[in-house]
């Protein structure tokens, strides 16, 4: 609320401004709902640390450290992690063919380009592709899914996207039809949650159903919270699907199959699409816990339901976020409907084809006795440890500073530790018209360098406060941003008792 408000008295600051001036378009004439959306993880605090950053590399810092700390946003190669030896190659090669003469690269990777240039108009990743993306790009997709799952997939059910972002967008605006009906559209989204979805649903002037997740229970889905949430909101929108994000982000969680089957259990009696949001497949680090897909347990359970499955190279061990490659699998969906979606994808005439050519390193990388595979499996496996590593480090710090708590990291790649905030610092908090958790973050940016997102941002249970903070910084970088974070901490607690 805080957080709007502060943009909204932005808006007006500068509207009255350029009063003096006459625009065609103005604050009153664009789409409203523009208005409403927020992107915590981009917002006021960000800017704040780049700012901080100049000041520190122009020498006009009197801060006391000397870097900022990026731990607001899950981007793994800004944070130090080299990228892939494989996807690079295959990638420099698509894009300079006279690199196939050179004897640098493996023979695997230049069988590879071949394929893929073979479906590319004119053999160049400068031309269009399909809408739906590149046919043998969308056949690989299909084969791990199939491989991952046990069950068969079909290629033409699949389209490639711009990093699974685009993929939520197209979703969404596929089954919005608040413009027509006498409600808008509503969608159940986990809080916490991922900013996207309610800046998205804010912006197509959809409805957000909001259902808390289980912090006492490692953020599980609880179903009577979610028939609470959905009996609660029900007059207000015609609830249209459910999104669960899995493994978690913000929380760091990974749902198990048994609490997967309660929530597809759940949409097939309340006749809700189910929108997987599934990037972090690769990520799971608790001992005893699995990635169980959406599409593999309701196949098991005999069910037959309308779900999209989101998958993307930006997180996983690839972490290749500049590149926007993604992909969405449709399932049970009406063929009426997928052909609809297809003509609305096809306005856009294509994703990237380099983030397509990314998302096929991902479904398709080397096999064993490939040129590559060693290499390959050598650096995707230190990287996994390491976020295994670094995983454990985090939950294990925020554990033993005073008021502060955290279920364990079990995937993806961030913590969500709840802070127990003194009084004194609630009341300055508000006196200054700011979210608690904002002004925890903000002093903590100012004063040691690290820039975290509040957990405001991401919608918490009204009287908690919690912080998200990504894992990703290398171990050396992360150890030392657990002690600045638990020293600040502590006189946080010594200042405002």
């Amino acid at each position: 609320m805080f957080s709007l408000q502060r943009n909204l008295n932005q808006l007006r600051k500068l509207s009255n401004q350029s009063r003096s001036k006459s625009y065609i378009v103005n604050l009153d004439n664009i789409n409203q709902n523009v208005k409403r959306i927020e992107y915590a993880v981009r917002g006021p605090l960000v800017i704040r640390a780049g700012e901080i950053e100049k000041e520190l590399k122009a020498g006009t810092s009197n801060k006391s450290f000397s870097e900022v700390i990026r731990a607001n946003i899950g981007d793994c190669h800004a944070t130090g992690q080299k990228p892939l030896t494989y996807f690079r190659q295959v990638i420099a090669c698509c894009t300079d063919t006279s690199l196939l003469d050179s004897p640098k690269y493996p023979n695997d990777v230049k069988e590879k380009v071949k394929l893929l240039l073979s479906y590319c108009g004119g053999n160049s990743v400068g031309a269009y592709s399909d809408s739906a993306g590149i046919e043998i790009a969308r056949q690989h997709c299909a084969e791990y899914i199939a491989e991952r799952d046990g069950i068969p997939s079909n290629w033409q059910d699949i389209v490639l996207t711009t990093g699974a972002s685009e993929g939520v967008r197209a979703v969404l605006a596929l089954i919005n039809s608040s413009s027509t009906d006498d409600k808008p559209s509503g969608v159940l989204i986990p809080i916490p949650q991922y900013p996207l979805y309610t800046a998205t649903i804010a912006e197509y002037a959809m409805h957000p159903i909001k259902y808390y997740l289980d912090e006492e229970n490692e953020w599980q889905l609880n179903i009577k919270e979610l028939k609470r949430a959905l009996d609660n909101d029900r007059s207000l929108c015609k609830p249209k699907a459910i999104v669960i994000i899995n493994p978690g982000n913000p929380t760091g969680s990974v749902l198990s199959k048994e609490n997967i089957k309660e929530i597809i259990k759940f949409a097939k009696e309340e006749g809700l699409m189910i929108i997987a949001d599934e990037v972090y497949q690769h990520n799971i680090y608790k001992e005893g816990a699995a990635f169980h897909s959406f599409k593999k347990v309701m196949h098991e359970m005999g069910l037959e339901i309308e779900l999209a499955s989101l998958m993307s190279s930006s997180k996983g061990y690839m972490g290749e976020c500049g590149l926007r490659g993604g992909y969405c699998e449709f399932i049970n969906l009406q063929p009426e409907v997928k052909a609809l979606f297809l003509k609305m994808l096809s306005a856009r005439l294509c994703c990237s084809i380099l983030g397509q050519i990314a998302m096929d390193c991902v479904v398709s990388p080397p096999k064993p006795g490939d040129q590559s595979y060693d290499l390959f499996a050598s650096e995707k496996n230190a990287i996994l440890e390491s976020l295994k590593a670094k995983a454990k480090l985090a939950a294990e710090t925020f554990n033993s500073i005073p008021n502060m708590k955290s279920n364990p990291v079990a995937g993806a790649m961030y913590a969500f530790p709840q802070i127990i905030l003194p009084e004194k610092a609630i009341k300055e908090a508000r006196d200054k018209n700011m979210e608690p958790d904002f002004f925890y973050a903000k002093n903590l940016l100012e004063k040691t360098g690290i820039c975290i997102v509040p957990g405001s941002g991401f919608g918490q249970i009204p009287g908690t406060y919690h912080f998200r903070t990504t894992i990703l910084p290398q171990l050396g970088e992360l150890r030392k941003m657990m002690d600045r974070l638990k020293v600040f901490h502590l006189q946080f607690l010594e200042d405002y008792k």
